[in-house]
């Protein structure tokens, strides 16, 4: 299965994706729509959604879908959606959407379905919206289907239309002093594609922030800075952390080997971001930092209340407010290793 989904699509499939991604790029709404954006406290603003996908490491196919939705502005968990799901679509830079976004969209489906009064009203989407190749990423796939506002966070630059992470890129980095301090991704066609954020006062490298639907670029950057407690917006911070812990229960049920942290690059995308060709997500790449391990070892209020194995989604509850609230068991040290993040354009 893993090796069958690694194969690159038919030429016709392919047409058809850019054919189809041309087309509902022409849905995508590029200022803000709704009256709470367009308020300096974002006041109106009552609950923001993130989504992600993680993978199990070494298979291509299988992997968690996740969604969960914060209220706002405490950015506190009320509602997480996780299940597992099989990605049998191949994978091809620049149209990543057509092999996840499916059952992104299907979990927002089951929300507004089962919870409408929890439905976020926007979207944090781990990778990027117009800053692409084509100019529709996967953040404006994912609003343009669900018709939700949408933000898309990257980690690295996506190096298309002449944006290149080269010195004088890294010179305005090293400009920004505090967090919120950004500076505009100007292409070589002189469209403003996205802004680079310094997300935190203590981030060492910026975030890519590009509108995916229904959101001006500058409320998009204010929006993704308040919902930095760390480098990473919580809504996808959160959606992380929970779909790797509801893989690691997954596996551990299932009886599968304990492996060891590695510091592992991407094996289901190109280590490399080359120009115009490839990109790293907004997700955590890296070795794990202090403030992750901090979040999937020693709080279980972050990680312990989900949902449990083969459970339909469900509304957190904080134990603390509720004696009778029911708990998992947190995750061992040990178990760090069993996941790999999956890369988003």
């Amino acid at each position: 299965m893993a090796r069958k989904a690694a194969r690159g699509p038919q030429e016709e499939t392919l047409s058809l994706w850019k054919r189809e991604q041309a087309r509902l790029k022409a849905l995508v709404v590029d200022r803000d729509t709704e009256a709470w954006q367009r308020d300096p406290a974002f006041s109106g603003l009552q609950r923001v959604g993130g989504v992600d996908v993680s993978f199990v490491k070494d298979d291509s196919v299988s992997a968690c879908a996740s969604l969960v939705v914060l209220n706002y502005p405490e950015l506190e968990v009320v509602y997480e959606d996780c299940r597992m799901v099989s990605l049998t679509a191949p994978y091809v830079s620049g149209y990543l959407a057509f092999r996840e976004v499916p059952f992104l969209v299907d979990a927002v489906q089951r929300l507004q379905e089962k919870d409408p009064q929890l439905v976020p009203q926007v979207l944090f989407v781990d990778g990027n919206g117009v800053l692409h190749h084509r100019g529709f990423g996967v953040a404006c796939h994912l609003g343009v289907l669900t018709d939700m506002p949408c933000i898309g966070v990257a980690k690295k630059l996506l190096q298309v239309d002449g944006l290149e992470n080269d010195a004088a890129h890294r010179e305005k980095i090293r400009l920004l002093r505090a967090g919120g301090d950004s500076f505009p991704l100007m292409g070589g066609s002189g469209a403003v594609l996205g802004m680079a954020l310094k997300s935190h006062d203590h981030s060492t490298k910026p975030l890519y922030v590009s509108v995916g639907h229904k959101m001006s670029l500058e409320t998009a950057v204010r929006l993704t800075h308040s919902c930095c407690r760390f480098r990473i917006p919580e809504p996808v911070r959160q959606a992380d952390i929970r779909s790797r812990d509801y893989i690691r229960r997954t596996l551990a049920v299932q009886g599968a080997p304990v492996l060891q942290p590695e510091r592992s690059g991407k094996a289901q995308r190109p280590k490399a971001c080359p120009k115009g060709v490839s990109e790293e997500p907004a997700g955590y790449t890296d070795p794990p930092s202090e403030e992750l391990k901090q979040t999937l070892l020693l709080n279980p209020k972050t990680v312990g209340h989900g949902p449990q194995l083969g459970s339909t989604p469900s509304l957190v509850t904080s134990a603390e407010n509720n004696p009778h609230a029911v708990t998992t068991e947190r995750p061992a040290r040990s178990s760090l290793g069993v996941l790999e993040r999956v890369s988003h354009l």
